[in-house]
């Protein structure tokens, strides 16, 4: 046994790190409560939003899963192609889209 092996035993063991949510619907989520606006749009979400983002239709599908689930409220726009949605901010210390 060589001296690093003798040291690393004594060492206590590594604490686990927690690794963030890979869910990129939570992530999207966490984004949009930190935004500091009180509505955001679809290009603001694929501009600032959390990567990885590939498309606006990615971007589109993730607003729309926090819209059913009651984060998004869909706001009116003057164009068709515009997406804009109001936030809406609950009391909640972690929310999660569990439901």
């Amino acid at each position: 046994m060589n001296l690093f092996e003798r040291l690393a035993q004594k060492r206590p063991a590594e604490a686990a790190i927690k690794q963030p949510s890979q869910n990129p619907t939570q992530r999207m989520l966490d984004f949009v409560l930190r935004w500091p606006g009180e509505s955001i749009s679809t290009s603001e979400m694929m501009l600032y939003g959390p990567r990885p983002k590939k498309n606006a239709e990615e971007v589109l599908k993730l607003a729309t899963t926090l819209e059913k689930y009651g984060w998004l409220r869909p706001k009116t726009t003057p164009k068709k192609n515009m997406r804009h949605w109001n936030i809406v901010r609950r009391p909640i210390i972690n929310p999660t889209l569990d439901g």
